[in-house]
């Protein structure tokens, strides 16, 4: 059942999505992108292509979130399409490995650059991501609406600095192109291994896309708006990243992209001098707030939909009714994010390890997430769909070969660090036996 029909607005959600997907990546992997690109024309290409398969996977989610609008989001597809088990296992991924890990990660980058703004000794990036978590998780406890309205500020500024920042670059792409160009080698590959792996790098700038269905359930008229979100949503962030490279390619050029080690900080050092530093630290800390704030509201919401199905986990399902919010699970949520982080504090390379961790198991449950949609339509004959998928099937099967491409591509990747995640997916298990015990008890 829908926990509520009236809370969120097209505008609150889109912000919401817009927040989660527009975050740091778009400062970390243009150059690795453009390291995979034989020439300016396929660097843009890969970047649209991304914004496509954002568009393909945003359609078959509207189907979805609209025919069966709930705030577990995928775990409530995943249920009905696959059976209980799979939700629970896909809950304990998203749980353990696949949110948590994916907001540990962007603590440590918010908490990397707010070192520079507020320096805190040896750990200090740890305890500014930590204090974040801390804070955006009490803020959403205290209720939605407290919540909404920072994701608003948050998703306003972060659109607005990037997109007065790239456009400021590109009065200066002249001079500035001539300043900062450098001879770097280009993909050492034949064209389709660097425009696979260009993708791999490119699809988690554009990751998070898929938080808006965890909306569904309090978004007001969720079968005429859910449709809405998606996207107008996928039209903002295709926009805002093809405008930001477009900039980048402009100022450094493909070769001097492919070279540069922060493309963030010297874009911003080309446009605002001697204050680059401070500057761009603000700005990547507001658009890692947001990723958090978004990443922390949708990411407990699965674990409220599976304390409401699993009676043994029933706690888990408590709503505050007076912040309109699961205060239970984003507690819950927080804690072990935490625990990501004391442990990211105390190994090297947090962010790349949290990468390696999450990818393999992300791209494996939303191709179960892709096929879903083929599955229900077929159960499901009589239901009503207030949006249906154009080009059924094709639209879902490519979908789900791009999300197979990327599950094997991240593997690849992240070579032994998918190990990692893997394992601890398999550790959820015994969850499976526990759900069936009490079922048949």
């Amino acid at each position: 059942m829908s926990r509520s029909a009236g809370g969120l607005s097209v505008l609150d959600a889109v912000a919401m999505l817009v927040g989660v997907v527009i975050g740091i990546g778009i400062f970390g992997f243009p150059p690795l992108v453009a390291q995979q690109s034989h020439s300016p024309a396929m660097y843009m290409g890969l970047w649209l292509a991304g914004g496509l398969v954002m568009l393909v996977g945003a359609l078959c989610y509207a189907e979805l979130g609209s025919a069966y609008p709930d705030s577990g989001g995928e775990y409530h597809f995943l249920v009905r399409a696959w059976g209980p088990s799979v939700g629970v296992l896909f809950a304990w991924a998203r749980g353990t490995v696949i949110q948590t890990g994916s907001i540990a990660a962007v603590a440590f980058i918010y908490g990397d650059y707010a070192q520079i703004l507020w320096p805190l000794g040896r750990y200090g990036p740890a305890l500014h991501g930590a204090m974040a978590v801390i804070a955006l998780t009490a803020l959403n406890v205290l209720g939605t609406l407290q919540s909404k309205r920072l994701q608003l500020l948050l998703t306003g500024a972060t659109i607005a600095a990037l997109l007065i920042t790239s456009i400021t670059g590109l009065t200066l792409a002249g001079s500035a192109q001539a300043a900062t160009a450098q001879i770097a080698e280009g993909p050492s590959g034949g064209l389709a291994a660097a425009l696979g792996l260009g993708m791999v790098f490119v699809l988690l700038t554009y990751g998070g896309w898929n938080e808006a269905a965890y909306l569904s359930g309090e978004l007001r008229n969720p079968e005429r708006n859910m449709s809405r979100v998606l996207l107008v949503g996928t039209v903002v962030v295709t926009s805002v990243y093809v405008i930001v490279n477009l900039a980048y390619l402009q100022i450094f050029g493909l070769e001097g992209l492919r070279a540069t080690q922060a493309v963030g900080a010297d874009l911003m050092g080309l446009v605002a001098g001697p204050w680059a530093a401070v500057l761009l630290s603000l700005l990547v800390c507001c658009t890692a707030l947001g990723t958090i704030n978004g990443s922390i509201f949708t990411g407990a919401r699965v674990y409220y939909a599976l304390g409401r199905d699993v009676p043994a986990l029933q706690g888990l399902g408590a709503w505050s009714v007076r912040g309109a919010t699961p205060a239970r699970a984003l507690l819950l949520q927080g804690a072990i994010t935490l625990v990501l982080i004391l442990f990211g504090a105390v190994t090297q390379g947090g962010v790349q390890a949290m990468v390696a961790y999450t990818a393999p198991v992300f791209w494996l449950f939303m191709l179960l997430s892709a096929t879903a949609l083929i599955v229900l339509r077929q159960r499901d004959k009589d239901r009503a769909r207030p949006f249906r998928v154009p080009l059924y099937p094709l639209t879902p099967v490519l979908f789900a070969a791009s999300c197979l491409a990327l599950c094997w591509s991240s593997v690849q990747y992240a070579g032994v660090g998918s190990l990692l995640g893997l394992a601890v997916l398999a550790a959820g298990l015994p969850l499976l036996w526990l759900q069936r015990r009490v079922q048949n008890a």
